[in-house]
């Protein structure tokens, strides 16, 4: 019987595969520049190094991220433009939270002529908790209208200048549910399209220096 995987045990396994990735030499991705192929390469051959050690659920696209028992997903990014995009399920999203926490591998790739080999050096292993996944300017923004003391109709103003994509019913209910229930402030950013577009840039900054955004390597 294989140990369950736990969140703890994620985190280590992480550290210690982005170190192992690093170390190696890979013929498929030599000349590759598409991130989305490197991701892909890189999540499933970390889902296969735990696969053999361990016992998890395996995401599917129902639940739609990497290990819905731990509510874990896996981002893949290179340092050249820190982003990914994720599903959009509602404009809460970007007040409370995508409601799972955040793996994410920060890449810098490097091609070696000599040997036909890619190389992916981590140089960031990042766990963003759930609590931390919401839009920076957003939550501080509010934040800071709650402290000033600002009512709902500050609130829906501040909604209507970000351009949330909600109508005005569903931005009345928000503004009372943010005025009970303060949002905790995010580090992302996100960006609206049609699907949400995460960037990591602040993420990467405040990785250690605050609560919820670990610094795994």
């Amino acid at each position: 019987m294989k140990p369950k995987l736990t969140l703890e045990i994620l985190k280590a396994e992480a550290r210690a595969f982005a170190g192992l990735e690093s170390a190696h030499r890979e013929p498929s991705l030599y000349g590759v520049t598409d991130g989305k192929a490197i991701g892909t390469y890189f999540e499933q051959k970390f889902r296969s190094y735990l696969r053999e050690k361990y016992d998890f659920e395996e995401g599917s696209s129902a639940s739609g991220i990497d290990f819905p028992e731990l509510e874990v997903d896996i981002k893949v990014t290179s340092i050249r433009q820190p982003q990914s995009s994720c599903p959009f399920k509602s404009a809460r999203q970007k007040i409370y939270g995508l409601g799972y926490s955040l793996l994410v591998f920060v890449y810098e790739k490097t091609d070696d002529p000599q040997t036909a080999t890619g190389n992916l050096n981590v140089l960031h292993v990042i766990f963003v908790s759930k609590e931390r996944t919401a839009d920076f300017q957003m939550t501080t923004g509010l934040r800071r209208i709650l402290e000033n003391e600002g009512n709902r109709d500050d609130i829906m103003a501040f909604i209507e200048e970000r351009r949330l994509p909600i109508d005005e019913i569903e931005a009345t209910a928000i503004a009372d549910e943010i005025l009970s229930n303060p949002p905790e402030v995010g580090y992302l950013t996100i960006s609206s399209a049609l699907q949400w577009r995460l960037q990591y840039g602040r993420v990467i900054e405040k990785a250690g220096l605050v609560v919820g955004v670990e610094r795994l390597r």
